[in-house]
Protein backbone atom coordinates (compact mmCIF):
# COMPACT_ATOMS: atom_id res chain seq x y z
CA UNK A 1 0.00 0.00 0.00
CA UNK A 2 1.03 3.29 -0.64
CA UNK A 3 1.73 5.36 2.40
CA UNK A 4 1.82 8.83 1.17
CA UNK A 5 -1.45 7.58 -0.24
CA UNK A 6 -2.83 6.52 3.14
CA UNK A 7 -1.15 9.55 4.93
CA UNK A 8 -3.44 11.67 2.35
CA UNK A 9 -6.36 10.29 2.59
CA UNK A 10 -6.52 10.34 7.21
CA UNK A 11 -5.51 14.10 6.29
CA UNK A 12 -8.34 14.76 3.93
CA UNK A 13 -11.24 12.50 5.94
CA UNK A 14 -9.80 14.67 9.71
CA UNK A 15 -10.30 18.01 7.51
CA UNK A 16 -13.35 16.95 6.15
CA UNK A 17 -15.23 15.50 9.83
CA UNK A 18 -13.18 18.08 11.72
CA UNK A 19 -15.59 20.12 13.57
CA UNK A 20 -18.22 19.59 10.92
CA UNK A 21 -20.94 17.18 12.07
CA UNK A 22 -23.68 18.12 9.01
CA UNK A 23 -22.74 19.17 5.50
CA UNK A 24 -26.17 21.42 3.94
CA UNK A 25 -28.28 18.84 2.04
CA UNK A 26 -27.96 20.62 -0.72
CA UNK A 27 -24.21 19.89 -0.20
CA UNK A 28 -24.51 16.44 1.09
CA UNK A 29 -26.85 16.07 -2.09
CA UNK A 30 -24.03 17.11 -4.81
CA UNK A 31 -21.46 15.20 -3.05
CA UNK A 32 -23.31 11.89 -3.22
CA UNK A 33 -23.47 12.93 -7.17
CA UNK A 34 -19.19 12.30 -7.46
CA UNK A 35 -18.12 9.75 -9.57
CA UNK A 36 -15.59 8.70 -11.67
CA UNK A 37 -15.45 9.22 -15.61
CA UNK A 38 -16.22 6.59 -17.73
CA UNK A 39 -12.54 6.55 -19.18
CA UNK A 40 -10.90 6.62 -15.53
CA UNK A 41 -13.41 3.60 -14.61
CA UNK A 42 -12.38 1.73 -17.90
CA UNK A 43 -8.56 2.11 -17.38
CA UNK A 44 -9.02 1.24 -13.43
CA UNK A 45 -10.80 -2.20 -14.59
CA UNK A 46 -8.23 -2.65 -17.24
CA UNK A 47 -5.30 -2.07 -14.20
CA UNK A 48 -7.51 -4.70 -11.69
CA UNK A 49 -7.34 -7.38 -14.87
CA UNK A 50 -3.59 -7.07 -15.45
CA UNK A 51 -3.02 -7.08 -11.48
CA UNK A 52 -4.99 -10.13 -11.33
CA UNK A 53 -3.01 -12.10 -14.20
CA UNK A 54 0.33 -10.27 -12.25
CA UNK A 55 1.10 -8.42 -15.15
CA UNK A 56 1.04 -4.55 -14.15
CA UNK A 57 4.43 -2.46 -14.80
CA UNK A 58 5.61 -0.54 -11.91
CA UNK A 59 3.82 2.34 -13.24
CA UNK A 60 0.93 0.86 -13.89
CA UNK A 61 0.79 -0.61 -10.13
CA UNK A 62 1.39 3.05 -9.25
CA UNK A 63 -1.57 4.36 -11.10
CA UNK A 64 -4.00 1.67 -9.96
CA UNK A 65 -3.23 2.67 -6.26
CA UNK A 66 -4.47 6.08 -7.57
CA UNK A 67 -7.64 5.02 -8.49
CA UNK A 68 -7.62 3.24 -5.34
CA UNK A 69 -7.02 6.30 -3.50
CA UNK A 70 -9.47 8.61 -5.13
CA UNK A 71 -12.19 5.71 -5.08
CA UNK A 72 -11.60 5.37 -1.60
CA UNK A 73 -12.09 9.08 -0.83
CA UNK A 74 -15.05 9.48 -2.61
CA UNK A 75 -16.39 6.42 -1.09
CA UNK A 76 -15.55 8.16 2.08
CA UNK A 77 -17.21 11.53 1.34
CA UNK A 78 -20.04 9.96 0.27
CA UNK A 79 -20.23 7.96 3.69
CA UNK A 80 -20.01 11.40 5.42
CA UNK A 81 -23.10 12.55 3.13
CA UNK A 82 -24.94 10.13 4.08
CA UNK A 83 -24.61 10.71 7.41
CA UNK A 84 -25.32 14.65 7.07
CA UNK A 85 -28.46 13.85 5.24
CA UNK A 86 -29.82 11.50 7.80
CA UNK A 87 -29.09 13.84 10.53
CA UNK A 88 -30.91 17.09 8.89
CA UNK A 89 -33.71 13.93 8.34
CA UNK A 90 -33.97 13.86 12.09
CA UNK A 91 -33.13 17.26 13.02
CA UNK A 92 -36.25 18.69 14.94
Amino acid sequence: MNTTADAESGILERAITADNESWSPEAARAILAFRLADADLRCADELAAKARSGALTDEERQSLETYLHVGRLVEFMKAQALLSLRASDAAP
